[in-house]
């Protein structure tokens, strides 16, 4: 394993403090790579569900469906008393979706990058959905840097395929993961997963 010692933070990230718990630790003396994975949804719950903006506008009314994990396992990783930065920001927004780059770090090395799809919930199919404009507007948010983004065609409007815009962001503060917050356990379905161990 190759450790990545650029995590390559952004002004633009969510970040979660997230602590390693010694339960985490399998036979071989480090955090289990199946646990690294729950650190990655954590992360995205806590960013989908509990930042301010998106309780405060009521975002997400009916959560949202992991559509696939693609993960690189950089280096291991070993419970330690500080905890580990797991790092959001948003490669890309399509219709439905946020491809969501997640970075697990302990300054200044990153033990886990994982590239997942989110998509809006509908809650009477449960099925993926259009984002709303506001919900755009959020996210859009995390873009790392000048980061593209998908224009949804106005209603009666026709569109070029593919139109593009770039997107830029705030600064978002570290949160701390909330006591009991298990990851994706409210009937969040997961889709397809993938991982490329190094």
């Amino acid at each position: 394993m190759s450790a990545a010692r650029n995590h390559e933070a952004d002004a633009n990230a969510h970040v979660l403090a997230c602590p390693t718990r010694w339960s985490d630790v399998d036979e071989n003396g480090h955090i289990n790579n199946a646990r690294l994975v729950s650190y990655v949804q954590e992360g995205i719950y806590d960013l989908f569900c509990h930042h301010s903006t998106a309780v405060r506008e009521s975002l997400f009314p009916s959560g949202f469906l992991i559509a696939r994990h693609e993960i690189d396992y950089l280096e291991q990783l070993y419970h330690r008393p500080e905890p580990l930065l797991v790092r959001l920001t948003v490669e890309r927004l399509g219709r439905s979706s946020a491809h969501v780059v997640v970075n697990v770090c302990r300054d200044p090395h990153t033990f886990m990058r994982a590239r997942t799809v989110v998509v809006a919930r509908d809650q009477a199919s449960g099925r993926s959905r259009t984002l709303s404009p506001s919900e755009r507007r959020f996210l859009s948010g995390f873009l790392a840097d000048e980061t593209a983004v998908a224009v949804p065609p106005r209603p009666g409007v026709k569109s070029p395929r593919g139109a593009l815009v770039a997107a830029s962001a705030g600064h978002h503060q570290p949160r701390r993961r909330l006591p009991g917050l298990s990851a994706l356990t409210r009937g969040v379905p997961v889709g397809s997963y993938r991982h490329r161990a190094r």
